[in-house]
């Protein structure tokens, strides 16, 4: 079976970068993964801070977009590591999603979203589904850590 995610809206919503579900990384709270991981393209630039305390994930996605503002040179490279560790940091703090994690047991993951083929699957399931990928490595990361 395949579980597909996507909007805050709908089941399995905490799995979504949006879901209202903080995390602490950098020695700052961040209200959402969307938060943190669209402040990383500007690390020691003011935009960072302007986007960590944005009012929602859009907004932070929205400022996260703007080009207005050099992205950090190895943008590209890193990407998946900040998303890795953001995901990790956000299932780590909070044990009621942790657990949803968990219960999906060895099912695939899709980020059911029809116009990013690179962190979603897209229109026609064509996409890398990154981010899906990234939460089943946390699922398993997660779950050899409570069987220690």
């Amino acid at each position: 079976m395949t579980i597909y995610f996507y909007s805050s809206q709908e089941d399995y919503s905490e799995f979504s970068n949006f879901s209202q579900h903080g995390l602490t990384l950098k020695g700052k709270y961040w209200p959402t993964v969307e938060h943190y991981f669209q402040a990383q393209k500007f690390p020691g630039q003011p935009l960072e801070e302007r986007i960590r305390t944005a009012s929602s994930p859009s907004q932070a996605k929205k400022l996260g977009r703007t080009r207005s503002v050099p992205l950090r040179a190895d943008w590209e490279t890193v990407k998946e590591d900040i998303m890795r560790e953001a995901v990790l940091a956000k299932f780590s703090n909070h044990e009621d999603i942790k657990k949803r994690l968990l219960s999906t047991g060895k099912e695939k993951l899709v980020e059911n979203a029809p116009r990013d083929y690179y962190w979603g699957c897209g229109s026609n399931g064509s996409g890398k589904n990154r981010l899906g990928i990234i939460l089943m490595e946390t699922r398993k990361q997660l779950s050899m850590n409570n069987e220690q």
